[in-house]
């Protein structure tokens, strides 16, 4: 009788990273931006992304609409809902990282330990931390949501800037302040950290 064993094969890992990375001609990497709502974030990830795309380089962006409306919609803003939502939020990006994909995320991940525990996650050599330094004076002055507003009349409690702290991230491997450079200008320093490390 022929013994069931030999009619699969049997594979004895998935595969890696780096063969994913082969099939996509990239290496993938973490832009993990990081700055006050209205600071510019998500509007400079999305035109990374394109630029990024128009390379044929394969991008994600994870930013809170995607994610707290979907996989964080059990989440609200307490502190320790805010250090899940990030630690989801590292869960997922090191999927995509793991597939060999350039993933951006644009999240206010307002202290250090928040964002070390992201770059733990992910794994630190392939994460490159980006804050957007835009003043807290320009962000209110934008102000795109109205959140500055409601905040600073007390209907948004634990607000980031306001009524909660922001941490400066220590030694980011990139600032950037939206109210002195241009989109095109914060893309291009971008392009210059990101290309030779993305480049198989």
């Amino acid at each position: 009788m022929e013994n069931n064993n030999n009619i699969y094969p049997i594979f004895d890992r998935m595969l890696s990273k780096n063969d994913k990375e082969e099939l996509l001609n990239q290496r993938s990497v973490m832009i993990w931006f990081t700055g006050l709502s209205g600071s510019g974030k998500s509007t400079i990830a999305i035109a990374l992304e394109r630029e990024l795309h128009k390379r044929g380089l394969l991008c994600r962006i994870l930013d809170g609409d995607n994610i707290r409306s979907g996989i964080n919609n059990n989440l609200g803003f307490t502190e320790a809902d805010r250090i899940e939502n990030i630690r989801r939020i590292a869960e997922v990006s090191k999927l995509f990282i793991d597939t060999g994909i350039i993933t951006i995320a644009a999240f206010i991940s307002p202290n250090n330990d928040i964002r070390d525990m992201a770059a733990d996650i992910i794994g630190r050599d392939q994460f490159l931390d980006v804050y957007i330094n835009t003043p807290l004076e320009e962000c209110e002055r934008r102000d795109v949501k109205g959140l500055y507003a409601k905040a600073r009349k007390g209907e948004i409690d634990n607000f980031t800037g306001i009524s909660a702290p922001f941490e400066e991230p220590i030694d980011p491997s990139l600032k950037l302040d939206t109210s002195k450079l241009t989109i095109e200008e914060s893309v291009n320093k971008l392009l210059e950290l990101i290309l030779p490390k993305v480049k198989l």
